[in-house]
Order: C-alpha cells, then structure tokens, then sequence
C-alpha cells in the first residue's frame, strides 16, 4: 500500500469517526423527541437494534457464562439509558450530556476497585475539576436539579457498564458483544423495569406500542444512533489509534448541545453558570486527554 493510499484510508477514517460521534450527539436529540416513556424507549430501541443485527450477523455461538455476562452487561447499558433519558425529560438535552461527563469521575472511583489496582489519584483529581463544573450547573436553576441529580447516577452507571464490558468483552467479536448486550439485555432490563418505576414513579403510561411519530424516531435510533454509530466506530478503529477515537468522543457532549441549541433553542434556558460549569467540564476533560496522550 502506497502512502497516498495510506493518507486517504486515514481521511476517510477520521470522517468516519466524526460521523458516529455525530450519531452519538443526535442521542440525546431523540430523547427529547421520543414522547414514550424512558423505559419504553429504552426497550424498543433493544429490541429493533437486535433484529436488526440478528438480520446481518445471525446467531454467532457463545458459551453460556459468556452470554450471561455480556447480558449482565446488556442490563446495566439498558440501565444507564432508562435514567439518561430521564434526565433529559426531567431537565433539558444540555444539562443531560453535560452529567455524562461524570463518568471519568466514577471510573476513577470504580475500575481500581473491580481490576484490584491502587486509585489513581491523578484522575481522581482532575475528574473533581468535572464535579465542580457540575455544582456551578447544577446550582443555575432549581428547575433542573432532579434532572441532574438522575444524570449523575446515569453516569454512575455508565461506568460501571464500561468497565464491566471491557472485562467481559475480551475475546469476543464486536458486533457478536453488540448483538448479545442488545437481545440478552432485554431481558435483564424488563426485570429491573418493576424496581426503576417504584424508584422513577412516571407520569407517562408505560408498556406503550410505539406508532407514527415515535415508531420512526425510535427506528431511526436504533439504526442510526445505536447500529450506524458502532459500526461506523469499528471500521475508524482499523486505521486510527484507540486514543485518537477516545479523544474524538469527548466532542460528543458538545455536538448534542450545538444540536439543542440548534433544533430546541435551549441556549435561551441557559445562562452564565451552566456556561462556566460546562467550561470546568472540558477543561477536565482536556487535561485528563492530555495526561493519558504523555503515557
């Protein structure tokens, strides 16, 4: 292979990349535009992605454990989704993402306990930069404090999910992991259902069959935002570096809240507060890339 085949594999990589951290930044987008209950959309959007994959990918083989693990996974992403779109109905898209920048902070705290290593103080630190940029959010409005305090354990969440994943994922194809979390995590999701709406009382009906409107915004989510973005994601990582497509994802939060602001004009609900709070948030952010990039 030639270098000018070369530099244009890596072009179209990084194009790639930017596209699903777009996919990912629409998200939030569709839960505000979905009217269903969060653990409806939740649901849904497990059960299309997974015939949708089941269409492509078939039904690789895998041992039971495995299967039970990556399930186990599957329930706790299903998990984290029922409360991020909790948040965003509780609070607006914005402040939702923004509390999904917690999640470096609870992986500081989480993976030395379940690999058994020693707490990086380093990251613990430099993630209490996101907590304050969270406080000085969290004290703007006191319309939006539920919200936020549901999107912080949804990252609290998100972080265990992460991490787990990465210890069971070993040795398992990509899209096998994504098909098995989708399909076995439904599972685990209906059985936490019950426990989340004594904990989430909603004011929504719920077990709703999604029609018009929200039928096509839930299968344009799981094709685009769920699907799209993975594979899209994997295909950007045969030429780019794991950190370079880590790096790039940290933009997610950003491309959601231009997007709010472009679609649902939520940049007049803000003010001076939610601006400095989000500034702390990339600048832990930034400084936390930048520490891992000298490693």
């Amino acid at each position: 292979m030639d270098k000018k085949e070369t530099e244009n594999n890596k072009r179209k990589a990084f194009w790639q990349l930017h596209i699903s951290v777009m996919l990912a930044g629409f998200t939030g987008l569709f839960g505000k535009l979905i009217t269903l209950n969060e653990v409806d959309i939740v649901w849904y959007r497990m059960l299309f992605t997974s015939l949708i994959l089941v269409v492509f990918t078939g039904l690789p083989r895998v041992g039971w454990k495995k299967f039970l693990q990556i399930s186990g996974c599957g329930a706790l992403l299903g998990l984290h989704w029922m409360l991020f779109y909790s948040s965003i109905k509780a609070s607006n898209v914005s402040i939702g993402v923004v509390c999904f920048a917690l999640v470096g902070f609870f992986t500081a705290i989480f993976e030395p306990i379940v690999f058994r290593r020693k707490v990086s103080w380093a990251e613990l630190l430099l993630s209490l930069i996101t907590v304050a940029g969270l406080l000085c959010i969290f004290s703007f409005d006191a319309r939006y404090r539920y919200g936020i305090a549901i999107g912080v354990v949804s990252s609290a969440v998100c972080a265990l999910y992460a991490i787990f994943n990465k210890k069971v994922s070993v040795g398992v194809r990509s899209r096998t992991m994504l098909m098995y979390q989708m399909s076995g995590g439904i599972v685990g999701v209906s059985l936490i259902i019950p426990l989340y709406l004594m904990v989430f009382p909603s004011q929504q009906p719920v077990v709703v069959i999604p029609e018009g409107s929200n039928l096509w915004w839930m299968l344009c989510h799981a094709l685009f935002c769920t699907i799209g973005m993975y594979l899209l994601q994997i295909q950007a990582l045969k030429q780019l570096s794991a950190f370079t497509v880590n790096l790039t994802y940290n933009l997610e939060p950003c491309y959601t809240i231009l997007l709010a602001f472009l679609f649902f004009g939520e940049a007049r609900e803000l003010n001076l507060s939610f601006y400095v709070g989000i500034s702390l948030v990339i600048l832990s952010v930034l400084l936390q890339t930048r520490r891992t990039g000298t490693h």
